[in-house]
């Protein structure tokens, strides 16, 4: 055991954030801490590394094991290079490179016990170097440095004149050479891409130390996990496993607990009908019965009702009117900055009802193709073209469709002029913001809060093309799952730019991949993307000094796209039409059940034939439907 959490206590005023909290960490052992925004996660990281005190309650490290910590935020400010920041962190081994280069001249002076004792000497660090990596401490470094996402282009960059969550993905690059017996990251993947978080990924799953996280990346999880550590309204709790098993541990025990309340509400409510029954016959013995049943009744100890998630926020969107089925063209597109090409003479098109993620590394143009499309900004070159009655409404991660010096309720009542104070408030209180909240500045909100304005917006709109910008930023598990469970009810169409792979696979049904400035189509979701991508993208992830201009050795074709697609429409329409025709003759079914059962018919041959006779038509069509609703459902 590494690391050991006893009764951990912590409130803020009137916050009891973290009840009584036990836990313990094994070696080599990778936890993840989850729960939603405000849960206390962050705050047990700080308690276990000593940044905070607790109220009450013992954080215990192994002996002579040491840990490394990666707040959400970093204050790196260096006047040193990417490279040599990261270098500094190799104290140990650039100091004895240094004592062995000085023994190896004064090795060619020396002669006897003098030469003896520096031979012993060398021998002692070279091995010394050997066993902390000090050959390959630079390639360690460059592979660090590429794996975060920087390019060796910019390893000569100064730290200082690096954005915020650079700064953080090179204090993550500093702490992962540090190696420490247990790694602490909080919200790692907030800065990184795609290939950088998978990148992450297979690097703590091979190291050789022990690792907690808190995250809200669910695919990140399932990958890295083997125990989940909950916050769950101040109560922590271990479940085995990733996040899917623990999903399905939690929805078993939320289960179990709200039968077992309803159970407890069924008993008190009996005995409490009971007992007045009793004092209804104002008789001694039945009075003195009701007393020992309020006595009993008094001693149970009431269980509280579990919290229902899915009904803390409410999202609901719905198209006002539907659109052609040919939602958007673009045919021709190009966008440069300067001589920063990021892609040129694009085409593709949007079909209605489409759920399509844009995916790509940072800076390769994703947010910048979503701003063209809502002519935030121009194209160089191409056309864009909306198809009959589509209607977009825009979920932009920079909140630049939110008035910051306006208040919740103004953002809401100066866009939606015909709503009621009272349809203002509900709509705000369906998504978390409740009594004088509303009355709040949008500048004095946190990210997550301003993405919960933007998304009560969206849903106001009424749009029926959803165009959003990493719409699952700031957001906690719970709402991620309630925005997934909207946009697969929504009966519009959506294009979306994100990093968050978990949410892909359950939204998208096409990804479009923004790579060496042009765009690679898959028909489905992250896991059949990653299943293909060898095979469709023009060149390998790993294989990123390749000319950005090199032509794609397989390219899907479009026409061919378009007629798997329609294809794949007919297969669902003739589906839904088989479980139509299923559900209306197993009705009849029921019917002819219910007339042979009648008492007139039963004693009635001829009239029982003819029900029967028609049962068994129906069976036999039935039959029939089965077998090719299993063919189409295949």
């Amino acid at each position: 055991m590494i690391l050991s959490c006893s009764n951990i206590d912590k409130t803020f005023t009137d916050n009891h954030v973290i009840k009584n909290a036990s836990f313990h960490i094994e070696d080599y052992e990778k936890a993840a801490i989850v729960g939603i925004n405000g849960a206390g996660k962050s705050t047990l990281l700080k308690i276990i590394v000593g940044d905070l005190p607790a109220d009450a309650g013992l954080v215990t490290f192994a002996k002579d094991k040491s840990f490394g910590y990666l707040a959400q935020h970093q204050a790196v400010d260096s006047e040193n290079t990417l490279f040599d920041e990261l270098l500094t962190v190799k104290q140990e081994v650039l100091e004895l490179e240094a004592s062995i280069r000085q023994c190896e001249l004064d090795m060619k002076s020396a002669d006897g016990d003098t030469l003896e004792l520096l031979l012993k000497k060398y021998t002692n660090m070279t091995h010394r170097f050997e066993d902390i990596n000090g050959y390959a401490y630079k390639s360690e470094i460059t592979g660090i440095l590429k794996g975060l996402g920087f390019g060796e282009d910019e390893f000569n960059k100064k730290v200082a004149t690096l954005s915020g969550g650079q700064k953080t993905r090179i204090a993550l690059g500093k702490l992962l050479l540090q190696k420490p017996d247990l790694i602490m990251l909080d919200e790692p993947t907030n800065h990184l891409d795609l290939n950088s978080i998978a990148w992450l990924e297979t690097y703590l799953l091979n190291y050789k130390g022990a690792v907690i996280i808190v995250s809200h990346d669910r695919y990140f999880l399932d990958k890295i996990a083997t125990k989940i550590i909950e916050i769950d309204n101040g109560v922590v709790s271990s479940f085995k496993g990733n996040y899917s098993d623990y999903a399905v541990q939690k929805e078993h025990l939320r289960t179990e607990q709200m039968n077992a309340y309803l159970n407890q509400q069924r008993e008190i409510k009996h005995q409490e009908a009971v007992i007045d029954k009793l004092k209804q016959f104002n008789r001694e013995k039945s009075i003195r019965r009701a007393e020992s049943r309020e006595k009993m009744l008094d001693k149970i100890e009431r269980l509280e009702k579990p919290v229902e998630i899915d009904t803390d926020m409410r999202l609901k969107l719905t198209p006002h009117k539907t659109s052609g089925n040919d939602v958007m063209q673009i045919q021709g597109l190009s966008k440069s900055f300067g001589t920063n090409t990021l892609f040129s003479n694009v085409s593709f098109e949007i079909k209605r009802g489409e759920h399509v993620a844009i995916i790509g590394d940072n800076g390769t143009g994703k947010t910048t193709l979503l701003k063209i499309i809502n002519e935030l900004i121009p194209a160089d070159k191409g056309e864009i073209r909306l198809g009959t009655n589509v209607e977009i409404g825009y979920y932009d991660q920079e909140h630049h469709v939110l008035h910051m010096d306006k208040t919740l309720f103004d953002e809401i009542s100066d866009d939606y002029p015909y709503l009621t104070n009272t349809e203002i408030r509900n709509t705000l209180a369906a998504f978390l913001f409740t009594g004088e909240d509303v009355f709040k500045n949008i500048s004095a909100l946190s990210g997550g809060e301003r993405g919960r304005v933007s998304l009560a917006k969206l849903m106001l709109s009424e749009a029926n093309f959803l165009i959003l910008d990493e719409p699952t930023n700031h957001l906690d598990i719970a709402s991620k799952e309630i925005l997934e469970t909207a946009l697969n009810a929504y009966e519009g169409t959506v294009l979306y730019v994100s990093h968050d792979r978990y949410f892909i696979n359950k939204t998208a049904s096409r990804i479009l991949e923004l790579t060496h400035r042009e765009f690679i189509n898959y028909i489905g979701n992250y896991d059949y993307y990653l299943e293909k991508r060898e095979i469709l993208t023009p060149v390998s992830v790993s294989e990123t000094t390749a000319p950005v201009d090199e032509p794609s050795a397989q390219k899907l074709d479009w026409k061919q796209q378009k007629e798997n697609q329609a294809q794949a429409r007919k297969k669902e329409n003739d589906l839904k039409k088989c479980e139509t025709r299923i559900e209306e003759l197993e009705q009849k079914c029921e019917t002819l059940d219910a007339e042979m059962a009648k008492p007139e018919n039963a004693t009635n041959s001829a009239k029982l034939q003819e029900l029967s006779k028609e049962k068994e038509t129906l069976s036999t069509e039935l039959e029939t439907l089965y077998e090719k609703w299993e063919e189409l459902s295949e």
